[in-house]
């Protein structure tokens, strides 16, 4: 479990590739919540660029910790479980490459279509190309998407692809896939390909969701 709980202590404090695309998708002086939100560099960044008014939630120490460092409103806990938010109290439900992390992520997806009228949601996507040249050429576990864990002590857990996650939000109901975007690679031939194979090229894949009314 502890293994989980990143340590955000030694982390400089940068803005990942994928914080401009999630940027994008968020209008002007939203309310959003960002799960799984780790030392809070998304937060502030949205605060920054978009004005928002936010709130994280994280189950590492540090991240909290950071968190706090930056004025940033912030609870503690896990994200896959009940959480103590009204009905459409957001705008915006973000999951930023955490869903993979989480015991149960169907319980996560539940909670963002539950609290919020749009979810963002990011993850690696295990199918890309290098991950199954990996395994099938050299037999072992890639771990391309593991940012320097290993198999055996990383936090993700429930590793998927494209095609997991659309599946996943089929089953889950009353959602649908209103935009599918991605982390752009800088050379312009992969960037068609990941547009025309995407379970197979694209590295990040985003997603926004807006939950369907019963």
């Amino acid at each position: 479990d502890l293994n989980r709980k990143y340590n955000y202590n030694d982390i400089i404090n940068f803005e990942r590739e994928e914080y401009k695309k999630i940027a994008s998708l968020i209008p002007e002086g939203a309310k959003i919540i960002d799960l799984g939100c780790g030392n809070g560099n998304l937060i502030e960044m949205l605060i920054n660029k978009k004005n928002v008014s936010a709130v994280g939630i994280d189950i590492s120490d540090s991240g909290v910790s950071e968190c706090k460092q930056k004025g940033i409103d912030v609870i503690q806990g896990a994200i896959d479980k009940k959480l103590d938010y009204k009905d459409d109290e957001f705008d915006y439900a973000i999951c930023n490459v955490t869903i993979q992390m989480v015991n149960y992520p169907e319980v996560l997806l539940n909670e963002m279509k539950r609290i919020a009228r749009y979810q963002i949601i990011s993850f690696p996507n295990f199918a890309f190309y290098k991950n199954r040249l990996k395994l099938l050429f050299k037999g072992k576990m890639p771990d391309t998407m593991l940012f320097g864990y290993k198999w055996f002590n990383s936090g993700h857990i429930h590793q998927l692809s494209i095609k997991d996650f659309k599946e996943l939000i089929r089953q889950t109901g009353n959602m649908k896939i209103i935009k599918h975007d991605f982390v752009p690679n800088k050379y312009l031939i992969q960037k068609i390909l990941m547009r025309i194979f995407p379970n197979l090229f694209q590295y990040i894949p985003i997603f926004v969701i807006q939950k369907i009314k019963d």
